[in-house]
């Protein structure tokens, strides 16, 4: 055939991407889509066939009903009093203009990407028996999980409604005032309306986010307080009832993608209400309470967000009740004496070490998924858009728990017996990565303009020539704010490590769990230490992130 022929042309055009989206699609059904059915089949069944005993124990255990129940209302707890801390911030944040914002919306953001076993230590170091730092033990764990939660997931619907408020600003608010509406008339039936689904959708997400907290209510919330994640985890590892533990995480599953529908719907009525064509009308304070306002706002902001983190250092840095270096030694010590103590450095060296490898898979699968989407936009059609795009999402609605559970079960036979390999535990950490990835990446793609792919491509450049010489160098940013993403995102990793993480290759997330898990002062002091470690090291990935990303980033 002639090689001039358009179908020739046509099938050379298409098969890089077509690789592309194979090596996504392939990373995706071995280690998501195969551990999860892994997880429906244990859950029916055993060596001898379908096994429903599993079902019996749950609906006569009223101990299962509670921890459901208790899932529940603690999310929508945490949802509330975080829609409420934020809304009033919101407001400040999207109306005025006064010096230091910048700084202060970024220490608003730094706890929403801190480890959750960081944010429960930094919350122990507020507030916990070892002794507050500002003289106010909270004994009941409930508070604390509370607490942790708000400070965790502030960020969130601060930035989301924040955004989208600043946008509403302007014609529409000027044109209600020309008409005659009063200030509460216009806030009533003008902006409320608009700010609805983007406060349903960022509720949505907090409700996700918290439904699905594992860390904090693990070290937290202690023996007593079980959600459905640390059932799973408790059923697994500490009673070996695999089949309960599997229907628990369908359970899981399930709930978490309902939720997911529930947010993505929101954010579409976010998309079809939001006057893209406005800008933000940001003005400076004069009157004395525009002035307190901000005042009281970002008083709040510092306090919730930035206690927490000081006490977190303070508490690391004070052994005998002086300032002293001692729990940063240990780090490098055998405290214990003993031939099978592990030094917390080393979990250091193999969070790094598994960091880098888990940035590694989730960049090259990422940037394939990004392509082929991107491909899929505009040579196939947005129906193939539609589909791909929510498929390499669907970790970010499925629990870290989940994930590594369903991994260990099901990576234990050739030919994928991944079990006692060191590998397993990267790959985990780029699943979980993955999703973060690829919305660096995709809008800087989608904001190439066509011509200049087709121009290469009039001068004769292959398409991998194109994606070399063209659209990678235009994504740079993009590629280091996903690189980044991953990287912090592995290094805080807890839900799926503590079911792939060897007693040899702990990780700094499993090595702090274990120190506030054991008593004693020093040991209470290291994991101060190594949280301080953790927290320095995230704060620096995300303010790099923040300084990096391209400005038509879709990220998080």
């Amino acid at each position: 055939m002639d090689r001039s022929h358009p179908s020739v042309k046509m099938n050379r055009y298409l098969h890089p991407y077509i690789l592309a989206g194979l090596v996504p699609a392939g990373f995706f059904i071995l280690f998501y889509f195969y551990p999860l059915s892994g997880i429906l089949v244990r859950s029916f069944f055993d060596g001898s066939g379908l096994n429903m005993i599993f079902l019996e124990q749950f609906l006569e255990s009223k101990r299962m009903h509670r921890i459901i129940w208790f899932t529940v209302w603690q999310a929508g707890l945490s949802t509330l009093l975080t829609l409420m801390a934020a809304l009033p911030c919101a407001f400040v944040m999207s109306h005025y203009q006064f010096r230091g914002k910048k700084l202060i919306k970024t220490i608003a953001s730094i706890p929403f990407v801190l480890p959750a076993v960081v944010v429960a230590a930094a919350l122990q170091a507020c507030f916990g028996r070892h002794g507050a730092l500002l003289g106010v033990t909270i004994d009941s764990p409930l508070a604390l999980v509370l607490i942790a939660h708000l400070f965790y997931n502030f960020s969130v619907m601060l930035r989301m409604i924040s955004g989208f408020w600043s946008s509403i600003q302007g014609r529409i608010k000027e044109a209600a005032i020309m008409l005659g509406a009063g200030p509460v008339a216009v806030f009533f039936h003008i902006t409320l309306p608009l700010l609805k689904p983007v406060i349903l959708a960022s509720s949505a997400l907090v409700f996700i986010f918290c439904f699905s907290s594992f860390g904090i209510i693990l070290i937290l919330g202690g023996p007593a307080m079980s959600t459905l994640e640390v059932e799973i985890y408790r059923q697994a590892a500490h009673l070996f009832n695999l089949p309960l533990a599997s229907f628990l995480s369908l359970i899981q599953i399930g709930f978490t993608f309902s939720l997911m529908m529930v947010y993505t719907s929101f954010t579409r009525q976010t998309a079809r209400f939001l006057p893209k064509a406005e800008t933000a009308h940001l003005k400076e304070p004069e009157k004395p309470w525009e002035k307190g306002m901000i005042a009281a706002s970002t008083g709040f902001i510092l306090c919730l967000c930035l206690v927490p983190m000081l006490a977190l250092v303070a508490k690391s840095l004070i052994h005998n009740g002086t300032l002293s270096f001692a729990f940063y030694r240990a780090l490098f010590e055998n405290t214990t004496g003993s031939v099978f103590y592990i030094p917390p450095v080393h979990a250091v060296q193999y969070s790094f070490l598994f960091a880098g490898a888990a940035l590694v898979i989730a960049l090259i699968t990422g940037v394939c998924a990004a392509v082929f989407i991107r491909f899929c936009d505009r040579r196939i059609g947005s129906g193939w858009t539609r589909f791909f795009d929510p498929i390499f999402m669907l970790p970010l609605s499925t629990s870290a728990v989940t994930l590594g559970f369903g991994i260990i079960i099901t990576l234990d036979r050739p030919p994928l017996n991944l079990r006692d390999s060191i590998l397993l535990i990267p790959v985990a950490h780029a699943l979980v990565g993955f999703p973060f990835v690829v919305r660096a990446i995709l809008p800087a793609l989608r904001a190439i303009p066509d011509r200049l792919d087709d121009a290469a491509a009039m001068l004769g450049a292959s398409p991998l020539k194109i994606i070399q010489t063209v659209d990678l160098p235009l994504i740079a940013k993009a590629l280091a704010a996903g690189a980044i993403f991953s990287f912090t995102i592995s290094l805080g990793e807890f839900g799926a490590t503590i079911f792939t993480a060897r007693p040899e290759t702990p990780t700094i997330p499993v090595a702090i769990y274990r120190f506030l898990g054991q008593p004693g002062a020093m040991n209470y002091g290291q994991a101060m230490a190594i949280s301080t470690v953790l927290m320095v090291v995230t704060a620096i990935g995300f303010v790099m992130i923040e300084n990096v990303r391209a400005e038509n980033s879709e990220g998080f």
